[in-house]
């Protein structure tokens, strides 16, 4: 299988886990773990130390000068944190974090030998971060951050011990102190929501974190065994890169938006045409109000309005009656027909809304009429 089948397939795979991101809002907790590199760490020059400690060198053929270095081993960081999103992307947290880094090599000019021990580094950090894309709907959120703080940096008997012959008592260098100092740091990341459990959150970021530099205790101890003491200003500065998870409490999930509000039907209208100067139903009239009560039947309908009218010939005043009488006889049409009467208003309008305009006294056979409106 080629990689880019690999890679295609481990995109549908993660395609269901991931949703659409939510802006971090109100209490979150997170923590992550990962991989630590301590950058090398300059003493300072120590020959004045090494003078001063008479750490007799010269009889095994070391010339003791120059600068103090150590090198450090990949090794561990780890982080937790607490805090709050504000909903627009900003966060504050409180974090505590632990690094760990073993001793490569330590070394000075001239001085050479055997090597160990390991550094370590405590913090209490306040950070501010902030989210982007929060009001894009971006399945993943990239972020940045930046925090002070304090950190305890500790040396754990990082020593040197120079070689020597066979039975020949050999000078040692030691550093095994600890110290507190300003601490800050800076945060770029990428937090990919979990769909199946609303706040969840994957992470992974990398961090630089560094400190003023710790003055260490450190020892130094000559062939004869004499033990001087001074302090050496050590470098402090981290490359970590963490993966880990983020949980924000109180997220609800994302709600499907709603469906579009489906228009109701448009009213259905049939028309019953009458004879002049009559209310009774003619055969085609008959089959027109069945139409009707079908196609009641057929669609939602809550209420028909049935409204009587007639031509201009007569007076208003009969004609008014008689648009009464049309709109009666159809309504008792229908519910023959099986439509409650209660769904069934029946109006007269006499000859005041024509449907086809006329002067006073004129026949016109689509003026003489009942509309049957299904709504």
């Amino acid at each position: 299988m080629t990689v880019r089948k690999v890679l295609l397939a481990a995109t549908v795979l993660a395609v269901p886990a991931m949703a659409q991101a939510q802006p971090v809002t109100g209490l979150y907790v997170g923590g992550g773990a990962g991989l630590n590199w301590l950058t090398d760490s300059d003493g300072g020059n120590l020959q004045s130390f090494i003078d001063s400690s008479s750490v007799n060198a010269t009889n095994l053929g070391l010339t003791p000068s120059g600068n103090f270095n150590a090198s450090f081993d990949l090794g561990f960081a780890g982080v937790v944190a607490v805090g709050w999103g504000f909903g627009n992307g900003l966060r504050m947290e409180l974090e505590g974090s632990f690094r760990q880094n073993d001793v490569n090599a330590v070394a000075a000019r001239g001085f050479t030998g055997n090597s160990g021990g390991f550094a370590r580094t405590y913090g209490a950090m306040v950070n501010v971060l902030y989210d982007f894309g929060t009001q894009s709907n971006w399945p993943v959120l990239p972020y940045v951050g930046l925090g002070g703080g304090y950190a305890i940096h500790e040396y754990n008997n990082v020593n040197l011990r120079a070689r020597g012959t066979a039975g020949t008592t050999v000078p040692q260098f030691r550093i095994d102190d600890s110290d507190g100092e300003f601490a800050y740091q800076a945060i770029a990341g990428l937090a990919v929501p979990i769909r199946s459990v609303p706040g969840l959150a994957l992470t992974a970021e990398y961090r630089f974190f560094g400190t003023l530099s710790p003055e260490l205790g450190a020892t130094a101890t000559n062939a004869n065994g004499v033990v001087r003491r001074s302090s050496v200003e050590v470098d402090n500065f981290n490359h970590s890169v963490l993966v880990g998870v983020r949980y924000n409490f109180g997220q609800a999930p994302r709600v499907a938006p709603a469906p579009a509000a489906v228009a109701p039907a448009p009213a259905r209208t049939f028309l019953v045409f009458f004879d002049w100067n009559r209310a009774d139903l003619t055969g085609r009239a008959r089959q027109i109000i069945a139409e009707a009560a079908q196609a009641r039947s057929s669609q939602s309908v809550t209420r028909i309005e049935v409204t009587g009218h007639t031509d201009t010939s007569g007076s208003p005043q009969y004609n008014q009656g008689l648009s009464v009488r049309r709109a009666n006889a159809v309504a008792a049409e229908l519910v023959r027909l099986g439509v409650p009467r209660n769904e069934i208003t029946a109006t007269g309008v006499g000859e005041s809304q024509l449907l086809v305009s006329t002067p006073d006294n004129t026949r016109e056979p689509q003026n003489r009429r009942v509309e049957i409106v299904l709504r």
